[in-house]
């Protein structure tokens, strides 16, 4: 095996990729902003695997990130050159045939490349037989280990279906210190290191709550996490990039899509509750101190399904009378559709103010969505009649859109097989396949006990105040599920959080979790708090159950709404 690293003791390993869609350049950027021994790509997420799915369809040797392509025949040579490796999961649903396409690539540009691969994670062949039903897509989240083995057998490129984000980090890390597969503190560090930077500009600023104390937020860089014999971490950034590594934004990272305290994969199961953060220098956080445990027995798989067909009109209102008109619209809408599709659902959104200035900022949006198996019940028949309003309704009847027909719509669910039931396969760059075992060692993951929490402030004059004005946070989605992560930066703002931001009051906080179930989970090391909210997303992203169908401002709507606070914080 040629060395990943030539220090033996520390892989620098960088990220260029955060989602199918990130930043075409940054590869380049990465490459030829400093040193780097390893630089990865995450490309895969739950949307993308049904969008990949689709592809898949139209055409059976797609089913990977097009755009990979595009970054390899840019900058392989630039990789090569440099003695970098790289490692990607942009092989999507057909790592195979994207391994073929680049090494076609490399020949025609006359690049000596080697590459390899990662398969066995996609079981939709076998879905029936494993009780997953007939999915489109049905890919079990693979680990490490099959990396080792292609960087081990000196791949300058190794592709993989659908491993977990952090394991395009954590294998290189284990194959560098030949770490063995019960190490499970050392990989648990590289997990965490691994999920700070697979999301790339995330970690830089990018999405940060505090985003306004960034001197220059213009064009983050990418991060890089030099990851440590022990496990440890310093995560940091290209010099004179923008953007900027703090132990806020790497906090907010680190709160981004987790489920509570234990955060399961299938070579360690990390424990979020351990990690400890420390700012080293500027653009340089230490992260130490993780634990790890033995995976769970079962692998979670990603499930897509085309659930039917989707269509949605918005009608503009303006003015006076906001309710009346909306109550008037919805109610000949209904009563003009020649047939009634599955679902219809309307949302008021109250964009209007009094005696507004402008026209824009006097009107309202009326949404209605209709979703049914039939494409024909929710296309130009109920589109159509929408328009058919324009004359008949309410005055100053218009719309956000033409009419058009109803569009394919996907449904998530998450399944659990047995590992042993999933094939992980390494084949190398000589077409050598090697079989990687599933872990020996499992334990079923269990909560964790909630801590002890802070002792509370003392009684003190309060102010009501948006929580943003003390508290940081980050929210994203996990199928039909989001999690809300929430922090703040002193031990004394922490005894307050700790007591006032209970779930009883982030559902006064956020109306539309009345009636879901809310878990809470208290991290004391990074002074946070994390809130899985069940349901909020319907069946997943694309069903697009509310208008921000990712979660992604949910933290930011926390952010702004209000409770009391202590004055003395509000300075």
């Amino acid at each position: 095996m040629r060395p990943l690293a030539a220090n033996p003791d520390v892989i620098r390993i960088g990220n260029c990729s955060g989602f199918y869609g990130d930043r075409l350049s940054a590869m380049r950027e990465m490459l030829e902003g400093g040193d780097l021994d390893v630089l990865t790509g995450d490309y895969l997420a739950e949307l993308t695997m049904l969008i990949l799915g689709r592809d898949r369809m139209k055409d059976a040797s797609l089913g990977y990130a097009k755009t990979f392509v595009r970054q390899l025949e840019d900058c392989l040579e630039l990789a090569v050159d440099k003695g970098v490796r790289i490692v990607v999961n942009a092989g999507g649903l057909n790592p195979a045939g994207l391994t073929d396409k680049l090494r076609t690539l490399a020949d025609t540009m006359g690049v000596a490349a080697t590459f390899a691969h990662v398969e066995g994670d996609d079981l939709a062949p076998r879905a029936g037989e494993l009780n997953l039903g007939t999915p489109l897509t049905a890919n079990a989240y693979l680990g490490a280990w099959g990396i080792v083995e292609c960087l081990q057998a000196d791949a300058d490129v190794v592709v993989t279906g659908r491993v977990t984000d952090a394991s395009v980090i954590v294998g290189p890390a284990a194959a560098h210190f030949g770490w063995s597969r019960t190490d499970y503190d050392q990989l648990a560090g590289a997990v965490a290191a691994g999920h700070i930077i697979e999301c790339g500009t995330q970690a830089t600023g990018g999405n940060y709550s505090f985003f306004t104390e960034i001197a220059d937020l213009s064009r983050p860089g990418f991060p890089i996490a030099e990851i440590r014999r022990d496990g440890s971490s310093i995560i940091t950034k290209h010099a004179g990039t923008g953007g900027a590594v703090s132990v806020g934004t790497v906090t907010a990272q680190l709160m981004y899509e987790i489920q509570g305290a234990r955060y399961a994969g299938p070579d360690v199961t990390t424990r979020i509750d351990s990690v400890a953060l420390k700012q080293e220098a500027p653009d340089r956080v230490l992260v130490s101190g993780v634990r790890g445990e033995a995976p769970p027995p079962q692998l979670k798989v990603s499930l897509n399904t085309l659930g039917g067909f989707r269509n949605e009109m918005t009608f503009v209102i303006t003015g006076l009378d906001i309710e009346a008109k909306a109550e008037l619209a919805q109610k000949q809408m209904e009563s003009w559709l020649p047939v009634r599709p599955a679902e219809l659902s309307w949302t008021l959104s109250r964009t209007d103010r009094p005696d507004a200035e402008t026209e824009e900022q006097a009107s309202a949006l009326l949404r209605c969505v209709v979703r049914d198996p039939d494409p024909n019940k929710v296309g130009r028949a109920f589109s159509n009649v929408a328009v058919e309003l324009a004359l008949a309704s309410y005055p100053g009847t218009t719309f956000t859109s033409m009419p058009g027909n109803g569009s394919p719509y996907g449904v998530f669910t998450a399944g659990y097989v047995d590992a042993g039931e999933v094939p992980h396969v390494a084949v190398l760059a000589d077409g050598t396949r090697v079989s990687v075992p599933p872990a020996a060692d499992t334990l079923q993951l269990e909560e964790v006990d909630e801590p002890t929490l802070p002792t509370p402030i003392d009684s003190r004059s309060t102010r009501h105040a948006s929580l943003g004005a003390v508290a940081a946070a980050r929210s994203g989605d996990k199928g039909g599920n989001a999690n809300v992560g929430v922090w703040v930066r002193s031990d004394e703002e922490w005894q307050w959080l700790a007591h006032a931001l209970t779930v009883d009051q982030l559902r006064m906080m956020l109306p539309e979790t009345a009636h879901l179930t809310i878990t809470r989970t208290v991290l004391p090391k990074l002074r946070a708090l994390n809130f899985v909210i069940e349901g909020i997303l319907g069946k997943g992203v694309a069903y697009q159950a509310r208008f921000d169908p990712q979660a992604k401002g949910l933290a930011e709507w926390l952010r702004s709404r209000h409770l009391d606070i202590p004055e003395e914080f509000l300075v």
